[in-house]
C-alpha cells in the first residue's frame, strides 16, 4: 500500500496488486463520463471505477481464514468485504460503494461497462472465463483518471449454446420460459430432496459447462447456499 497515495498518480497496476494481495481480484474498470447515469446515486463525478470481486475459489480461502468467517456475526463476507475495500479507498484517496450498501448502485449494468458479461438463463451474469463463477464484492471510484490497460472482449457463450444444460438440470423446473419461480426453487431446496442443492450448490448452475474448472468448492458453494436461503427467510 502505498504510504501517501496522493504523491504521486495512481497506477491501475498497483491497485490491483494491493487487491489481489488482500484477496480480492480486479473485475474490470473503465472511465465513466461525467454524466454517466450508472453512478448517479453516489453523487459524485469519478475520473475512474475499478470493480472488485471473486473469480471462481480463487479468493475464497482469505475471506474463510478471516475473522469475519469466524466469529460468528451475521452477514461475514460483507463485512470482510467492506472492512478491505474501504482500507483500499482510503489508501488510494477513493470513494467505496458496495451491492448491499445504500444507495443503491446498478453492479450488473457497471460489471457490463467494466468486462465482456452477459446475462444468462439463470439471471446470473455469464463471464466467456469463469462461467457464472464469480461475484462482485464492491467497486472503487477515483477523482483522476487513471491509464487503463485494454478492455477484455468476448461474446456471450449462452448465444451459442441450443442445448442449454443450465435449464433442464433444474429438479423443479424454477428456471422454465425466462422466469425465475423462487417458491419452486427454495421448497425444494428446504426439502429432503434438496440435500444435493444444499451441499454442493444449485444443479442448474453447475450444469453450465462453461468455466467448469472454477466451480466453486462445497465449503463456498454450502456458504452462498446458506446465506440466500437467509434473504429468502427475512
Amino acid at each position: 500500500m502505498p504510504e501517501n497515495p496522493r504523491s504521486s498518480p495512481t497506477s491501475f497496476a498497483a491497485v490491483a496488486e494491493a487487491a489481489t494481495a488482500l484477496g480480492l481480484a480486479v473485475r474490470g474498470a473503465y472511465h465513466p463520463d461525467p454524466a454517466d447515469e450508472l453512478l448517479a446515486p453516489l453523487s459524485r463525478a469519478a475520473g475512474t471505477l475499478v470493480l472488485l470481486g471473486f473469480t471462481g475459489g480463487m479468493q475464497w480461502d482469505a475471506f474463510a481464514s478471516s475473522a469475519e468467517a469466524r466469529d460468528g456475526q451475521a452477514d461475514p463476507l460483507d463485512r470482510w468485504s467492506r472492512r478491505l475495500i474501504d482500507g483500499l479507498a482510503r489508501d488510494y484517496g477513493a470513494t467505496a460503494a458496495y451491492p448491499s450498501g445504500q444507495p443503491r448502485v446498478p453492479f450488473q449494468r457497471i460489471a457490463a461497462r467494466c468486462e465482456p458479461v452477459a446475462p444468462s438463463p439463470l439471471g446470473l451474469l455469464i463471464h466467456p472465463v469463469f462461467g457464472l463463477w464469480h461475484a462482485y464484492r464492491g467497486l472503487l471510484l477515483f477523482v483522476e483518471r487513471i491509464e487503463l490497460p485494454p478492455p477484455l472482449a468476448g461474446a456471450s457463450p449462452c448465444a451459442a449454446c441450443a442445448a442449454r444444460p443450465c435449464i433442464g438440470a433444474c429438479p423443479v423446473d424454477a428456471f422454465r420460459d425466462g422466469r425465475y419461480d423462487l417458491d419452486a426453487c427454495i421448497r425444494h431446496v428446504e426439502s429432503a430432496a434438496g440435500g444435493e442443492c444444499r451441499e454442493s450448490g444449485c444443479r442448474a448452475r453447475r450444469a453450465c459447462p462453461v468455466g467448469a474448472g472454477y466451480r466453486y468448492g462445497e465449503p463456498q458453494a454450502r456458504f452462498h447456499m446458506n446465506a440466500f436461503r437467509r434473504s429468502v427467510a427475512r
